[in-house]
Formats: C-alpha cells, structure tokens, sequence
C-alpha cells in the first residue's frame, strides 16, 4: 500500500484526498496548504494530520507519492515549487493540469523526474474512461485504419476573468491531450479567437492543427456556453471508419467505412461511470496501479510529458493568435 500526501487543499485536492483515503492501493498520510484553515478543514475531515508546509510535510511523513493540486496565477503558477520539491523527497507525484504555463518549468518537472526514477503524471482523467478506453481498443484494432483528421470540441460556462488566454490555457489540456492520445503528436497549430459580449479575454476560439503523421484536426473550445447539455465531443476518423464520443464517458459509437451497421458503447445504468468524479477516481487508481506494478517512468499514461507536449501546443496556438500566422510546435 503506497503512503500518500496531498498538497494544495482546495475543493481539488479535498477531491484527491477522498479518493486516496477510499482506494484499496493507498493509504492517505496527511495534508498540506500554505493556508492554515484550508489544511486544518481537511484534516479534520479525513483523519489525518495537516501541514502548512510541503517540505516539512515531506520530511515527517516521507510519503510515496504526493498529489500537487496546488492553484495560483492561471491556476497552474503554484505547481513547481511542490512538485520539485516532492521530486526531491524521492515522491513519485501526481500533478493537476494545466501542468505549468510556464513551459520552462513544466520542462523542469519532467526532466527532474525522469533524472531520478521517479513517476510523474498529470490529472488527464478525460482518457481514463471506459468510453475513451473502447475508442482506443477499436483504434488499436485497426477499425480506424490510415488517420485522416480529428475534430474535438469542449465547452463550458465560466465567468472568471483571468489573463487574456486563460481559457486556451486552462481548459484545453484535456482536449489537447484527447487528441494526441488518439492522434499521436501535433506539429502545427494556428488559433482564432473572438471575446463574448461583456467579456475581456478571449473567451472562445477555434484551433487548427496538423499532425505530424500528415493527419489534420479541428479544436473548438468555449467559456461561453451552459453545461446543462453535452459538453465534449471528439470524432476520430480514418480510411477504415470513425468513432465519436459523447462527454468522453457517456457514449462511443464506432462507424465502419462501408457498413451501415454501427456499433455503440454507452455507459451502463447500473456499474457503470455515475458522475464526472469518476473520472478522478479512474486517473487516481490507474497512477496508483502502475506505481504499485512498477511501470517504468517512460511508460505512465498521462504522464508528465504529456501534460508538457499538450501545454507546448496551447503555446503555439498562443503565439499564433498574437501572430495572425501558423505557428509550429517546439
């Protein structure tokens, strides 16, 4: 059973505790923020002991793996710090995306990790679904055959006025990272972008991108939109067929080139997915699983590089709204 910390304790990282506390492969050890009422809540609520300090924590608890669910600026910038620091402590480290907006830092964590041994991923929980898992087996299978594009969409209503990109930033590693789990790396993005009346960032736009296998993708993504609907929605297609998956847990559906015939996988009423925070507790079990089975660092699922390779695409599209002008990822 792996020792678990937890730092950062807001509603995500009480969202990360609970699940650790409630997994049969781990053994929640305490929990940190920098503020005291924060940790002190949490640690009331869960039975264990709080810390105001992440080193301090490490050093008394010396756990096995740290969550770093930590905020701030763009609501990454409070990630290096603690998750360097968790590295350190010799931690493998489950970060929240984004996983720095700061693409040198980001790079830091992973080569750190990678220096010593150790397991790093980030919270990509939109690909640790049952719907998501069936999509990638049909691909695995050859259903999909030769890969000719992928249109993704997402959508949410969120009124938090941050920096100018903050949404293209903040919601858009899970999609980014949908479409390179399904469509493998991104070398080429250009980005539009238009603001919401009474908006002052950009609020939604659209991506288009091209993949270094020749493939090409679509990327639509919006605050500006209620949730009372289906809000994701990614179509993979190729010369053999297609699917599309709804919410990326309620339903996959796999179209075969030539047959009228298609096939649909839809979450069960009764054992399966009840809510988004599945979607949590999916990515937390699978990091917990392989860290128990000793997967190699290289081979996590969602790991930290990829939560590095999604941000340096959110940064050309960046650069390319600023640009007007195609942009190739670094």
């Amino acid at each position: 059973m792996l020792r678990v910390c937890v730092i950062g304790m807001g509603p995500i990282g009480n969202r990360h505790a609970t699940l650790y506390l409630e997994d049969s492969l781990s053994e929640l050890a305490g929990v940190c923020d920098i503020i005291k009422e924060r940790a002190d809540a949490a640690a009331a609520r869960l039975g264990v002991p709080a810390f105001y300090d992440a080193r301090t924590m490490l050093n008394a608890l010396k756990p096995d793996l740290c969550s770093v669910t930590t905020g701030g600026y763009e609501y990454s910038s409070d990630h290096f710090e603690p998750t360097m620091q968790a590295l350190e402590a010799g931690c493998h480290v489950l970060g929240e995306k984004p996983i720095s907006n700061e693409i040198p830092k980001a790079e830091a964590m992973v080569a750190s990790a990678l220096e010593k041994g150790l397991c790093y991923a980030i919270n990509l929980n939109h690909r640790f679904t049952p719907a998501a898992y069936q999509a990638k087996k049909w691909q695995d299978d050859g259903h999909i055959g030769h890969l000719l594009f992928v249109n993704m969409s997402m959508w949410i209503k969120n009124p938090a006025e941050s920096s100018p990109y903050y949404m293209i930033k903040a919601l858009n590693p899970h999609t980014v990272d949908i479409m390179r789990h399904f469509g493998g790396d991104i070398e080429a993005v250009q980005c539009f972008a238009t603001r919401a009346p009474g908006r002052r960032i950009w609020t939604t736009a659209h991506f288009s991108m091209r993949y270094k296998n020749g493939a090409v993708a679509g990327l639509t993504a919006s605050y500006d939109i209620e949730r009372g609907h289906p809000m994701e929605r990614c179509e993979v297609a190729g010369l053999k067929g297609r699917f599309v998956i709804d919410d990326m847990w309620r339903e996959a559906t796999l179209y075969l080139a030539g047959n009228p015939e298609k096939r649909v996988f839809t979450n069960p009423v009764f054992g399966g997915m009840r809510d988004f925070e599945d979607t949590f507790r999916n990515r937390i079990h699978k990091f917990l699983e392989e860290v128990t089975n000793g997967v190699a660092p290289d081979r996590i699922d969602g790991s930290g590089a990829d939560g590095l390779a999604a941000q340096k695409v959110l940064q050309a599209a960046i650069d390319s709204l600023e640009t007007e002008s195609v942009v190739y990822v670094n």
